[in-house]
């Protein structure tokens, strides 16, 4: 499976890098991951995926090897980039594929831009009850600081000491162990001083927790025509701040859109890519989703 990766600059300097599978000429299937992860958490997924399709995989802004902002408290500044980049491909028929914030952005990538998707897989996104948004702090006067998150170890001596660190916690042992490595080898920078250092530094993580309400995806929602399917994950109280396993996913998102089916996966996590690469590679294309038992179409 050979990948090949680019890079795109778009309006304020903004540069996404972005990895690529398959024909070149296929139909694409753009997968957008979750907060503080980054692209090459797909490929596992992108292991099961036809590869006659054009797989594309973005770090989004902040993340990985793209460009660092100051803050990614506004989540509709993460998506913006996203836009530019799809049309600089000049992507159509596009199975888009976004995982927790990627689902988010997703979906404001496919309200303006419903003519270029086929159809979209939000999985377990982070869009949350519609009276949650809209009393919320403002993007600017965001504190990073106040998260949790923003005191994470920033540098490592090498990936294998990540994973050593990371694969008995609570929500990364959840994980499929290979996984957990493709994230910490794909997740550390080399330091000018020696060692590695994360490649969404922690406050930028942490900005884009803390401004997971700031920007309703609702209006965006009610736009989106494109079919839709949801995979959401159990609810339920999370066992520490930083336990990220349970879903975000607001259960009746489904009813918001124009036409969309659930399916509801209570054996899995927010995790479920890290946990079950083939069969969300399965939901991605589609299998087993026709017969799902909750099929909406709102008009």
């Amino acid at each position: 499976m050979t990948t090949r990766s680019g890079n795109h600059t778009g309006s304020g300097s903004s540069r996404l890098c972005y990895f690529e599978w398959g024909n070149p000429s296929g139909q694409p299937i753009l997968l957008l991951h979750a907060t503080g992860f980054h692209a090459r958490c797909w490929d596992k997924v992108i292991a099961y995926l036809p590869q006659q399709h054009r797989i594309i995989a973005v770090d989004h802004l902040g993340h990985g090897r793209s460009s660092k902002p100051d803050t990614l408290a506004d989540w509709s500044k993460t998506a913006e980039p996203l836009a530019a980049l799809v049309e600089a491909l000049d992507l159509t028929n596009i199975i888009g594929a976004g995982h927790s914030m990627g689902g988010h952005c997703l979906v404001q990538l496919a309200a303006p831009m419903g003519e270029r998707f086929e159809r979209l897989v939000l999985i377990d996104p982070v869009i949350m009850e519609p009276s949650l948004y809209g009393n919320t702090a403002k993007p600017g006067n965001i504190d990073p600081t106040e998260h949790p998150v923003s005191r994470r170890r920033a540098h490592w001596d090498s990936p294998e000491q990540m994973f050593e660190r990371l694969k008995d916690h609570p929500s990364y042992a959840l994980w499929r162990p290979d996984i957990l490595m493709d994230y910490c080898v794909h997740d550390l920078l080399p330091r000018a001083e020696g060692g590695f250092e994360l490649a969404c530094p922690p406050h930028l993580e942490a900005s884009a927790y803390l401004g997971s309400l700031c920007a309703d995806p609702y209006p965006q929602v009610a736009r989106v025509r494109t079919p839709v399917t949801i995979l959401r994950a159990p609810r339920g109280e999370r066992n520490a701040p930083v336990d990220f396993t349970r879903s975000p996913t607001w259960p009746g998102l489904v009813e918001k859109f124009a036409d969309a089916r659930e399916i509801h996966l209570p054996e899995l996590t927010h995790f479920m890519p890290m946990q079950e690469p083939e069969r969300i590679a399965g939901f991605i294309m589609g299998e087993g989703v026709a017969g799902s038992p909750h099929r909406h179409g709102a008009g």
